[in-house]
C-alpha cells in the first residue's frame, strides 16, 4: 500500500466518522463500537478502560495511566487490555478538523481463539508488559478498520462479515508490536493470566481493605513479586490502583445518583471524610461538591484560599 493509498485511508475514515456523527459527541455504531467526535480540546477526562483498540482518523488525544503518559494520532493506534483507571484528553482538534476516532472493543474469547488458531509463539519471559501502550498504524492493519466501517452502512453484510474482519484486526494486532500484550486477555484453561486476574479482583472489592498478602495468596504469589509485576502492568501500586477505583466511582455515584459527599466516600470505602475529601480534590482539582457542581454546569459559591 503506498503513502498516497494510505493517505487515502485515512481521509475516509475520517469522512465515514464525521458523516455518522455531525455533532460532537461518542455513539455506539454497532456492539461496542464507538465513533467520537470533539471540535475542540477538551478538559481532563477520567475512566476505568475497557479492554480495547483505538484509532484516530483525525487529531490527536493523551492519556494517562499512573505517571505514564501516551500519545496517539492518526500515525499510532491505542491498545488497553486490562480494565485499568486512566485519565486523559483529547489535545488536537478544531471546528474546521475536529476530533474523530474509533473505538473497538477487544474480547478475550475472540483474542484466544484468534492466537490459538493462528499459531502464536509461546509467550515470551521477562517483565509483564503493560495494559496499554501506543504503536505505530501499519497499513495492513489500517486497512482492515476502514474494511470494518464501510460494513457499518450495510446491516445484513456486516452481520455476516464484520466477525471476520474483527478477526483479521485481532490477527495483525497479534503480530505487530502488541503481541505480547494481546496475552493479557487470552485464557488458558478457562483462566486469564493472573494479573488480569488481581486487577479484577480490584476492580470487584475496591471499596473493602485491601491486604496484599491476601490478594498475593489468592494468586498463588508472594507479596513482592505481586507487588512488582502488579506495577508493571498498571503503572501504580495495588493501593494507588484501589484509590483510583474509588475516587472515579465516588464521583460517579454524586453525579449519576445524586449522592452527597460523605455518601459517595462511605459507599466507596472511606471512612474518613476528611481524608476523602483531600485525595478527591488532589485527584480531581476540586472538592467534591464544587467539582459535581462544574460538571454539571451549576454554580457553586466560591471557596476561601
Amino acid at each position: 500500500m503506498s503513502s498516497e493509498r494510505l493517505r487515502r485511508h485515512h481521509a475516509e475514515l475520517a469522512f465515514r466518522i464525521r458523516d455518522a456523527m455531525p455533532e460532537d459527541g461518542r455513539t455506539e455504531v454497532g456492539p461496542g463500537v464507538f465513533f467520537n467526535r470533539a471540535s475542540a480540546a477538551g478538559e481532563v477526562f477520567h475512566a476505568v478502560a475497557q479492554p480495547c483498540f483505538c484509532v484516530i482518523a483525525q487529531g490527536s488525544k493523551e492519556v494517562r495511566l499512573g505517571d505514564s503518559q501516551f500519545r496517539y494520532d492518526p500515525a499510532r493506534y491505542l491498545i488497553t487490555t486490562m480494565e485499568l483507571p486512566v485519565s486523559g484528553q483529547v489535545v488536537q482538534a478544531s471546528a474546521a478538523e475536529p476530533y474523530l476516532s474509533l473505538r473497538l472493543p477487544l474480547e478475550s474469547s475472540l483474542v484466544t481463539s484468534v492466537l490459538a488458531e493462528s499459531g502464536a509463539p509461546p509467550a515470551r519471559g521477562g517483565p509483564i508488559p503493560s495494559g496499554i501502550d501506543v504503536s505505530e498504524l501499519d497499513e495492513d492493519l489500517l486497512d482492515a478498520v476502514v474494511r470494518f466501517v464501510r460494513l457499518l452502512d450495510r446491516p445484513r453484510e456486516y452481520r455476516a462479515l464484520a466477525p471476520l474482519v474483527m478477526r483479521e484486526i485481532v490477527f495483525r494486532l497479534s503480530i505487530g508490536a502488541q503481541a505480547e500484550r494481546l496475552r493479557h486477555l487470552t485464557t488458558v484453561g478457562g483462566r486469564s493470566p493472573r494479573m488480569v486476574r488481581a486487577i479484577a479482583l480490584l476492580n470487584e472489592r475496591f471499596a473493602e481493605t485491601l491486604r496484599i498478602d491476601d490478594v498475593a495468596g489468592e494468586l498463588n504469589m508472594s507479596p513482592s513479586s505481586f507487588h512488582a509485576h502488579f506495577k508493571a502492568a498498571t503503572a501504580m501500586s495495588p493501593l494507588q490502583f484501589q484509590k483510583r477505583l474509588r475516587l472515579q466511582e465516588a464521583r460517579r455515584l454524586m453525579l449519576d445518583e445524586s449522592k452527597d459527599a460523605a455518601e459517595a466516600g462511605s459507599l466507596v470505602g472511606y471512612e474518613d471524610a476528611s481524608q476523602f475529601n483531600r485525595e478527591y480534590k488532589r485527584q480531581f482539582g476540586l472538592p467534591p461538591k464544587r467539582d459535581v457542581d462544574r460538571l454539571r454546569g451549576e454554580p457553586s459559591a466560591p471557596v476561601a484560599a
